[in-house]
């Protein structure tokens, strides 16, 4: 089926590589106006333009997900470019290793900041022009850290856990109003945060996986065009975990 996301105008944010990019390639590719919506000006500006020469409607907005008035402008700005908006993914994250002792204070509020007030922010923002569309949906990317707990990880799994809950509340909060939200958690995704793994600590991580390989940005990509598009209609508060098993033991 072609063009699932003919008439939908979407905010991505982390666009500009990685599985954001996954998703920003997929959405305009089904027909949707998309907005790459990230700090890596140069990176986005070079995946908006790759998805116009491929026949798609996308633009680059700087954003910074933990700025109120960054995300004001930039929701501001999708419409004034594309009319409406009517698709929130909250995407953008930053990634930190470290345990309760090792984790500084700084460290926690900056991860927290991007990964959890950022989703929160977008939401806020975005919603009255959500609600206009009486058919609006929100794409809110935790973890598998948000399911699992691990060694470390501290403020990472609290971040990601913070987004289930998150986009449990608000999805029952504007279930009778119109905006849809939905969660998915990817597993181990090949990403450029991936790629600073060694060899040893990519093969401990495979062995996690019951499938054996690591996804791909765009098998999540193919989960969030399911969860923005007029298919999954009936679907709220879902969690769709992409992860090739890992979460399964």
């Amino acid at each position: 089926m072609a063009n699932r996301l003919d008439g939908k105008v979407a905010i991505i944010t982390g666009a500009a590589r990685g599985i954001g990019e996954g998703i920003a390639e997929k959405f305009a590719g089904e027909g949707a106006s998309v907005v790459i919506a990230d700090l890596l000006e140069r990176e986005g500006k070079e995946v908006a333009e790759r998805l116009r020469k491929q026949g798609g409607k996308a633009v680059f907005f700087n954003l910074d997900v933990s700025s109120e008035q960054a995300w004001a402008d930039v929701v501001a700005n999708t419409v004034a470019e594309f009319g409406a908006l009517t698709t929130l993914v909250n995407n953008a994250a930053i990634f930190n290793d470290a345990g309760l002792l090792k984790t500084t204070l700084e460290d926690w509020n900056k991860l927290i900041a991007v990964n959890l007030t950022g989703q929160f922010l977008g939401m806020k923002i975005a919603m009255p022009q959500l609600l206009k569309t009486g058919n609006g949906a929100v794409v809110n990317i935790s973890s598998l850290y948000g399911l699992i707990a691990t060694e470390g990880y501290t403020a990472y799994h609290a971040s990601k856990g913070g987004s289930r809950m998150l986009s449990k509340a608000t999805a029952l909060e504007y279930a009778k109003q119109g905006v849809r939200i939905n969660t998915i958690f990817p597993g181990d995704t090949e990403t450029p945060a991936m790629d600073n793994l060694t060899e040893e600590q990519n093969a401990a991580v495979l062995a996690k996986v019951p499938m054996g390989v690591a996804g791909k940005p765009a098998d999540i990509a193919y989960g969030a065009v399911y969860l923005a598009s007029d298919e999954a209609r009936y679907l709220t508060g879902s969690e769709l975990v992409i992860d090739g098993g890992w979460s399964l033991p």
